[in-house]
């Protein structure tokens, strides 16, 4: 009896390669080679379920949008029914923050993910959309619904997962800096 492969388990297994190859080397030493090295698996079976680079890619974001999403969602949940606005905020961005290894993997994947949709504008299509969700959802959380404070508190949250991954601010000046920008958003 033929076994019964999990095709979305195998997809899994390659993009986590790739985000392992992207972390420790970077984004550029990502190929359908040194994928399925570290997948431990055959290039045809990459190529099987892959079959640009581009895919891959796209397909390894969507795991770390994913991975985000439960971060996010599992620390909100901590809060209760009907949470403040404003601590809803702070928890979520700092669940998002690179504060522990497993995120800093995942931001160092995210960054180069970022540069390399600056020059495949086919590629940044996803985040586009995700990024205009995400400021919609957090100017419904603000103060007269300011889609711009929103945009900057995003921006904010993009700069100070940079700075955390550089070694340039420490978790406390990251969270410090975060919750002073929530206070001038909250008090004004």
């Amino acid at each position: 009896m033929p076994k019964k492969v999990d095709h979305q388990e195998r997809r899994t297994l390659i993009a986590d390669a790739l985000m392992r190859v992207a972390a420790d080397q970077g984004l550029e030493s990502v190929s359908l080679r040194h994928v399925a090295a570290e997948a431990g698996v055959s290039a045809g079976m990459v190529q099987h379920y892959f079959r640009t680079k581009d895919e891959m890619m796209g397909f390894a974001l969507s795991v770390v949008l994913e991975r985000n999403q439960t971060r996010v969602s599992e620390a909100v949940a901590g809060l209760g029914d009907n949470p403040p606005p404003r601590l809803m905020l702070r928890t979520m961005i700092a669940a998002l923050l690179p504060l522990d290894a497993e995120r800093r993997d995942d931001g160092r994947v995210a960054l180069a993910f970022l540069a390399y949709t600056a020059v495949r504008p086919a590629a940044a299509e996803a985040l586009r959309e995700d990024t205009a969700q995400m400021v919609d959802f957090v100017a419904g959380l603000l103060p007269g619904r300011n889609a711009g404070a929103a945009a900057g508190l995003l921006a904010l949250t993009e700069g100070l997962g940079v700075y955390l991954l550089g070694g340039q601010y420490t978790a406390e000046q990251a969270l410090g800096a975060l919750d002073a920008f929530l206070d001038k958003i909250f008090t004004s």
